[in-house]
């Protein structure tokens, strides 16, 4: 197996164009509200890239990056799905 998880059947695919960077991805995919949300889950641990803790905001992701949030209400997940062109 691969350094990234297998997409999980659940997970929305969730397209982006180019480069995106884990906090704008987490508020595209609607895992948080806004940029501070986004910021404090990710300052917490909350989040991970492919079952690895991410504390990074900035951390580039890749076509096929699984990314999770672990809020208090639940867990949410998207896949990174990065679009041609």
């Amino acid at each position: 197996m691969s350094t990234k998880q297998r997409r999980q059947p659940d997970l929305p695919a969730i397209p982006v164009r180019g480069e995106i960077k884990l906090g704008q991805f987490l508020k595209l995919a609607g895992l948080v509200e806004d940029g501070a949300e986004a910021r404090v889950a990710i300052q917490s641990g909350d989040v991970t890239v492919n079952g690895e803790v991410e504390t990074r905001r900035g951390h580039h992701l890749t076509s096929g990056d699984t990314v999770m949030v672990d809020l208090p209400a639940r867990a949410r997940g998207a896949v990174v799905a990065v679009q041609p062109g």
